[in-house]
């Protein structure tokens, strides 16, 4: 089964760059439809709003600075898009179109809660047609001087992740989880972006993440947490790096079934990884997935209770 959402839904907030009021709609679509943004600020064609539409597709993205960035063919962009696909990947949406009237999707409290909570609260449309997953058939790994991420195969979605940080408020952190029965969920998807308040000065010197607050970002000083409340877990940053891979896999155009390897990896370095394995003959296949399949995909059985779970 496919699935999409059951009626509208409706995201005000601000981008994380500029700061600008931005909304954000999605919309039920049809079977075989897939994820597509579209810049409703723009005027189109009124006979072909291609134009102004961008397919959330791994090829699709470009380099950016803090995200993840998408850009269609007619040079139309589109940033910040992660924390949404990964709440569409882990409530199991495969068909949805998504208005957006600005370059940035909001960055709301920093975490891919409150859109999961809206489509959860909305509901989902079970489509009929046969749920399709990559499966990963072989290791594909890409490095840089800093980082390094791998996909292995997997007979269910696996998120292995090590982060490794001089503020002593992040240090080191490991964690491993299987993507399946809520488990981002209740897990991962209140896990908020987190940066040091260095990194803060500098952005805002520069005009950058000009819409970034100490209650849409964990900020960290040494052994501080300056955020108000401090960490929603003692683990949030590497929760929330593995919320990004999350998102950022889903733009395969598929669940993965596979395990994802990352250390100190980020939106750039996952992206190259999935540019590899597209590009590695007999290192993957799209795949129809069986009943037994289906419901270890990230999306199978989530429920708003299991939202709940993790506040």
């Amino acid at each position: 089964m496919q699935s999409t959402v059951a009626k509208q839904i409706r995201f005000d907030g601000a981008g994380l760059h500029s700061g600008a009021p931005v909304r954000m709609v999605l919309t039920p679509a049809p079977v075989g439809h897939g994820i597509v943004f579209l810049r409703s600020d723009i005027e189109a064609d009124a006979a072909d709003t291609r134009s102004v539409r961008i397919p959330a597709r791994w090829d699709a993205v470009v380099p950016s600075q803090l995200c993840t960035l998408i850009r269609n063919e007619d040079g139309v962009e589109l940033s910040t898009i992660e924390h949404i696909m990964a709440a569409l990947a882990g409530c199991g949406v495969t068909n949805v179109l998504i208005s957006v009237d600005g370059p940035e999707v909001p960055i709301l409290d920093g975490s891919a809660a409150p859109f999961v909570d809206g489509i959860l609260a909305a509901g989902l449309a079970r489509q009929e047609g046969p749920t399709r997953a990559l499966k990963i058939l072989k290791t594909v790994e890409v490095e840089t001087e800093t980082a390094k991420a791998r996909l292995e195969p997997s007979d269910t979605m696996e998120i292995d992740f090590h982060i490794d940080f001089a503020d002593p408020a992040i240090g080191v952190q490991d964690k491993h989880l299987v993507m399946a029965n809520g488990a981002f969920v209740r897990e991962l998807s209140n896990c908020r972006t987190f940066c040091r308040k260095a990194d803060v000065d500098y952005m805002r010197e520069h005009g950058l993440a000009l819409g970034g607050t100490f209650e849409n970002a964990v900020v960290v000083e040494g052994d501080a947490v300056l955020s108000p409340g401090g960490l929603r877990h003692s683990d949030e940053p590497v929760r929330h790096k593995m919320l990004d891979a999350l998102g950022d896999l889903y733009l395969a155009g598929a669940p993965i079934l596979g395990r994802y390897v990352g250390e100190k990896s980020g939106h750039a370095v996952t992206n190259a990884l999935l540019r590899k394995l597209f590009a590695t003959p007999g290192a993957w296949a799209y795949v129809t997935a069986d009943a037994k399949t289906a419901s270890r995909l990230p999306g199978a059985g989530v429920s708003r209770a299991d939202l709940a779970v993790c506040a």
